[in-house]
Formats: C-alpha cells, sequence, structure tokens
C-alpha cells in the first residue's frame, strides 16, 4: 500500500489532486485508515492511470466518473481508444508543429487543415449524452442530430476558415459554441418568444422601411434612426446568450459590399443597390454609435 504523498510522488499527480479525484468520486484510494489517511494499491494506481489518460485527452471530469463507472466498462476497451485518441492528438500537433516550421521560415501557408475542431465536437457528443430528452425534442431524433456531428465532422477545414474569419481563432469559436450548447434550452425558448412576439414581422418591416429608398445618405438622421431600431430591436431579457464572433458585423457589412450572391440575392428582393446601402449604412452605425447616444 502506498500513502497519498508516495503515490504523488510515484504520479506527479498533487496531494490535492488526489484528494478532489476522491472528494467527487473520480479516483477513491483503496481504503482510509481510522486515522484518516489515503492509502492505494497496484489496482487502484491502474485506475489513476486510466483517469490520466482520459484527462490528457481533455475529458471533463464528471464525464470520467460516468464512463469508469459504468457496470459495462471495459478497461482493455478503453486502452484501445485511447490510444486512437491519442495518436490522432499527436498527428495534429506534428501537423502544428510543421506548419509553425514553415511560417517560422518565412512561408506564407494558408493552409486551416491544421486547426481541427475535436473540441466542438467532443461538446456536441458531451451535449448529445447529456440531453437526450432536449436532442429528440429539436432534432426529431439521435439520428438528426449525429448527422450534423457528422457533417461538421466532414467539413472540420471549412467550418475552421470561418470561425477565424467570425471569431479570430478556432478556440475561440469552440467556447462559443460550448457556452451556446450550455444555454441550449433558455435559448430555445428565447427564440420561440422572439417568434410570438412578432420580432421577425418587425425585422422585415424594418427592413423594408430601411431600404425603400437607397438614393438617401447613409448619414441622414432618418436613415441612421432605422437602423438603430434594427440593431436594438431585441429586448436584453428576449435576447438569445449566443456569442456571434468579435467579427460578426464586419464580415456581415463586407458581405453586403463585396459577396456576389448576397448582393443578387438583396437587390433582387429590394431593388438595385439594396444590399451596398444596407452595408454602408449599417457601416456608418457601428462607426459613429458611441456618439449617438
Amino acid at each position: 500500500m502506498r500513502t497519498v504523498k508516495e503515490v504523488a510522488s510515484l504520479t506527479g499527480v498533487s496531494v490535492r489532486t488526489l484528494q478532489y479525484y476522491d472528494e467527487i468520486g473520480v479516483f477513491k484510494p483503496t481504503k482510509v485508515t481510522d486515522a484518516g489517511y489515503r492509502l492505494y494499491d497496484d489496482a487502484s494506481l491502474n485506475t489513476l492511470q486510466q483517469v490520466l489518460f482520459f484527462r490528457e485527452l481533455d475529458f471533463p471530469l464528471k464525464d470520467i466518473r460516468i464512463i469508469m463507472g459504468n457496470p459495462d466498462y471495459d478497461r482493455l476497451e478503453a486502452f484501445r481508444k485511447q490510444k486512437e485518441l491519442l495518436k490522432a492528438k499527436r498527428d495534429r500537433l506534428d501537423r502544428l508543429l510543421e506548419l509553425l516550421d514553415k511560417l517560422e521560415k518565412g512561408e506564407t501557408c494558408m493552409s486551416f487543415e491544421e486547426f481541427d475542431l475535436s473540441g466542438y465536437v467532443e461538446a456536441l457528443e458531451h451535449f448529445k449524452r447529456e440531453n437526450m430528452d432536449e436532442v429528440i425534442r429539436h432534432w426529431g431524433s439521435v439520428e438528426k442530430f449525429e448527422e450534423l456531428v457528422d457533417r461538421v465532422r466532414d467539413n472540420e477545414s471549412g467550418i475552421a476558415q470561418n470561425a477565424i474569419k467570425y471569431y479570430g481563432s478556432v478556440e475561440a469559436y469552440v467556447d462559443a459554441m460550448k457556452h451556446s450548447l450550455e444555454h441550449f434550452s433558455e435559448n430555445m425558448e428565447k427564440m420561440e418568444k422572439i417568434k410570438e412576439k412578432g420580432y421577425v414581422e418587425r425585422n422585415q418591416e424594418l427592413t423594408e422601411e430601411l431600404l425603400k429608398d437607397v438614393s438617401r445618405d447613409v448619414a441622414s438622421r432618418e436613415v441612421q434612426d432605422v437602423v438603430d431600431q434594427l440593431m436594438n430591436l431585441l429586448s436584453k431579457e428576449d435576447s438569445p446568450d449566443m456569442d456571434m464572433g468579435k467579427n460578426y458585423w464586419n464580415v456581415l457589412i463586407d458581405g453586403y459590399l463585396h459577396n456576389p450572391t448576397l448582393i443578387e440575392g438583396m437587390d433582387k428582393r429590394y431593388g438595385t443597390g439594396a444590399s451596398r446601402f444596407m452595408g454602408e449604412a449599417l457601416q456608418y452605425y457601428l462607426d459613429n454609435r458611441d456618439g449617438r447616444r
């Protein structure tokens, strides 16, 4: 038997962390003496090794406890899966190191394959496990939700490029998506209220009001008052708790001004010049909003 200090020395895991693992039920000692000392045998060290492999793969402690507490938990199968995931992580790190080597040498590398979305995929899988009823309610079936996860996996490079465009980095995008999933239920309720309260119809009315005459000066009070109503249409309590990305408005405005597909669609619906007018009106508003009030 080893004491907690001996296990900490052997594994590199701090005494406080081992105590915390015990407190939350992730890794418990083999026995606790009458004096309150934790003792560990070789079998428990094998369990700790499993926990550390899961932690290396960024599994949340709550998930580790659930996985390893399952009566059907297969240790050897877990080893095989962990090995597979660690190889994938190693390959990703190797690609990142190769990219950094090229950048360090001054090469221009516009490759996004090195930036995977494994964190987002893991968050989706975790959401599915923890919110099965919500998944079925909003996607119709678990299979439909899994199709979404598969689309993310199949289009990682394209999603990563958009993530960097809108959020500045894949990491920021993944954090924002995790936050959205954590507030999924309340956001869905707010989306329903948005429909019920007529916000969609009001948004359309304001858009038509804004684009009824695109010959006007976008800086005029008349135009900017409508833009202000559009930008502040939702009350704070009705707004979904979602991070659209620090570059969201810049990307949207750029689309109104330069995206041929968006321009064609806007101009066909509202008249020639509507897309450019919308982009310029929004840009003026954002450039001058601090001085509006």
